[in-house]
């Protein structure tokens, strides 16, 4: 139960893969500027980070591993993936329509998104079992719906400030974006004085 926890928190804080290992930026940048797309989007990432995770895992142990194809992770992980966001495309343009046309590009996007991806391939790094893996699948989803809200909130914030005009639009965003990345840097000593 420890070690479940501890991949957790670390997922979610210490390792957060937008803000820590500067994976899947492109929604965050893209998607960050409503708090309903932005949850949106860090739910859908979430949902198919979790399924992604599940369906790797016996796929790489009991087939690519088993027959000695890992050579193939990669392409059959994004085939995976893209099976998934397929699935999310279409309940939420079915049953969200609003939420699916505020998401835009960036939901068909989920597929290359490499935070996705890397967190099936860390966990073939690392080794993780099955339930290790889900649980690191959905640490990072919910690390990703964490920066998303948090970027969301802070992005809504600037649009109220007096911003000097060369630095309108995208680079006061990266000038946010990177703020918001050092805060998380407090996180990195709190799993091992948590588990210590």
């Amino acid at each position: 139960m420890k070690e479940i926890f501890m991949i957790l928190v670390s997922a979610i804080l210490v390792d957060n893969f937008v803000l820590s290992k500067f994976m899947g930026v492109c929604p965050f940048l893209g998607v960050s500027k409503k708090l309903d797309s932005a949850v949106g989007m860090g739910l859908a990432v979430t949902f198919v980070m979790v399924m992604a995770s599940a369906v790797t895992y016996p796929i790489y142990k009991y087939l690519l591993l088993e027959y000695d194809l890992t050579y193939l992770n990669t392409i059959v992980f994004i085939l995976v993936i893209a099976a998934f966001v397929q699935l999310v495309e279409i309940v939420l343009k079915k049953f969200i329509p609003a939420l699916h046309k505020s998401l835009g590009v960036y939901l068909p996007l989920i597929t290359t998104n490499c935070a996705v991806l890397g967190v099936t391939l860390l966990n073939v790094d690392n080794s993780y079992n099955f339930l290790n893996s889900i649980v690191n699948g959905a640490g990072a989803g919910l690390g990703f719906l964490l920066a998303m809200v948090l970027f969301s909130g802070v992005r809504q914030r600037m649009e109220g400030c007096d911003i000097p005009d060369s630095f309108k639009g995208m680079p006061i965003t990266l000038v946010a974006a990177s703020l918001v990345s050092l805060s998380f840097g407090g996180f990195m000593g709190v799993v091992d004085g948590l588990f210590k």
